[in-house]
Order: structure tokens, then C-alpha cells, then sequence
């Protein structure tokens, strides 16, 4: 049962999956609102576009399930919140999970449940409370054949306030392990700093899927580019949000992503798809 909500997540064809993340609102950092500020609105323009999946959290996503529509994106439904993106950051850091995450994911009709692993400098106990939500989430997941989406986040120091992933290859491969070795079912995980070794954040999710995440705003040649060089990498997909949400025209780069990911357009023409969108 758990295979056949992961059919309705990955194209049948190209086997892999945009995912459009648009979450953000949960982690409570102003600055993340931005072209989210209509959460119905933004969802509606998604679901035209037409990606393979939104990741919703709990609170948003009745307004997916309730569009009469069939071939509708499938919902992965966001179980944890955690303040570790403020800037300036809280005095005190923390990350939490609903005790009934899994249960509202089936009456939802999600297809998935996300939850991050933390891995900040200077805060070990997130770590530690990521690691329980996992593991309370792998039982209640399998009790359910929902599958379970982990979110490995190696963090740079945010002591002055403010999200920075480390691209350091050997720090996100230690932690997808950690997240394999947890019992993900799919992996969501950072750009390395250099796309040339993501192969290896691959390799060590053995046969579990590695989706890669878009992080913060960048260039519409640069997103393009990086993910065609991450799928080359043996990535089975692609979980971007800002970068779709914040964008002059989010329909526009929605479709020139779905012909990377699912036709294996070239950056460059996906690049003209979207300029003359």
C-alpha cells in the first residue's frame, strides 16, 4: 500500500518527481511569506501548472484536497515545525512534530509526511528532537503504509540570526545516512556546494530516492542549470519552493522545471520556455 501512494508522486515514465514546497508559513520567518502572503491564490496557480506534488503543512492543506479536480497535484503533508530559520533567531531553538502527524496525513488523503533532521553547529538537542520525531513517525508510518520523507538540514552557524545551508558534501552525506539508516523511504536533501559530487549524496541512500532542495532565491539560469546538473547525478527529483512561489511567474518556472525533470530539456532551452512565458 505504501507503493501506491508513491505512484501517485512519481511520473511513470520519467521516474522522478517535482515536488513545489510551500510551507514555509509554519517556521514563522516573515521574510518566507513572500508570494505566499494568498495561500489560496498561490495554491490554485500551482495546481494549473500541474507539478507532481505540493507539500502542504496541516493548516493548508484542505485547500488542495478541496479542488474538484482529478489529476491534481498529490498532497505531502509538512508533520513537524521547528523556529531555526528566524532572523534574528530565538533565544531558544526548538523542533517539534504533531503526536498524530500520520493519522491526519490518511484523512487528508496525503500521499507522503515530511519531517526535517536538524543538524545546526552549537545545538545538539535539535538533532536529538528531529531524530525522536523520526522515529515516532516510522511507527505511526508504518502502521498507516504512509511513506516518509526526511529532511537531512546541515546548517552553517545562524548564531546572528538567519538560514544558511553548508554545502560541505561530506557533512549532507553523514546526515542522509543518518536519515537512511532512520528508515526514510525518501530523502530531501541539499545541493552540494559543488554539483559534481552529488552522486555520492546518491550512492549513500542506497536504493531510497534522494530529491534535492531548491534552498533560498537564485537566478533563473542557475536554478535551471543546477537542477539538470543534480538529476545527471543520479537525483530522482527536485523540492523547490521560494524559487517557484517567489517568482515573477511561478507557472513559468513551474513548466520549464517539468520539462527538465520529466523530458530531459536542456537548461538552456528550459531557460527560453520560460522567458518568453
Amino acid at each position: 500500500m505504501k507503493q501506491f501512494r508513491l505512484n501517485r508522486m512519481f511520473d511513470p515514465t520519467s521516474g522522478r518527481l517535482l515536488d513545489v514546497a510551500i510551507d514555509h508559513g509554519i517556521f514563522g520567518e516573515p521574510s518566507f511569506l513572500k508570494g505566499l502572503e494568498d495561500p489560496v491564490a498561490a495554491i490554485r496557480t500551482l495546481v494549473a501548472a500541474g507539478p507532481d506534488v505540493i507539500q502542504l503543512t496541516p493548516g493548508l492543506a484542505p485547500i488542495l484536497q478541496r479542488i474538484p479536480q482529478r489529476d491534481k497535484p498529490a498532497l505531502l503533508l509538512r508533520t513537524d515545525v521547528a523556529n531555526v530559520y528566524g532572523n534574528p533567531l530565538d533565544s531558544h531553538l526548538f523542533s517539534i512534530h504533531a503526536e498524530d502527524a500520520v493519522e491526519r496525513a490518511v484523512r487528508l488523503d496525503a500521499a507522503c509526511v515530511v519531517a526535517n533532521l536538524l543538524n545546526v553547529p552549537g545545538h545538539p538537542e535539535l538533532k536529538e528532537q528531529s531524530i525522536a520525531t523520526i522515529l515516532q513517525l516510522r511507527v505511526a508510518a508504518d502502521r498507516y503504509a504512509m511513506p516518509l520523507m526526511v529532511e537531512p538540514l546541515v546548517m552553517q552557524d545562524a548564531s546572528a540570526g538567519g538560514y544558511m545551508v553548508d554545502g560541505d558534501a561530506d557533512k549532507i552525506v553523514a546526515l542522509v545516512r543518518l536519515a537512511v539508516e532512520l528508515g526514510a523511504d525518501l530523502v530531501k536533501a541539499d545541493p552540494t556546494t559543488d554539483p559534481q559530487e552529488y552522486h555520492r549524496v546518491v550512492q549513500t541512500a542506497g536504493d531510497v530516492p534522494v530529491l534535492v532542495r531548491g534552498g533560498g532565491r537564485t537566478t533563473d539560469e542557475e536554478l535551471l542549470r543546477r537542477t539538470e546538473e543534480v538529476l545527471a547525478q543520479g537525483a530522482r527529483g527536485i523540492v523547490y519552493g521560494r524559487n517557484i512561489v517567489q517568482h515573477a511567474d511561478p507557472a513559468g518556472i513551474t513548466r520549464a522545471l517539468m520539462a527538465i525533470v520529466h523530458r530531459g530539456v536542456s537548461a538552456a532551452d528550459a531557460l527560453a520556455e520560460v522567458s518568453a512565458a
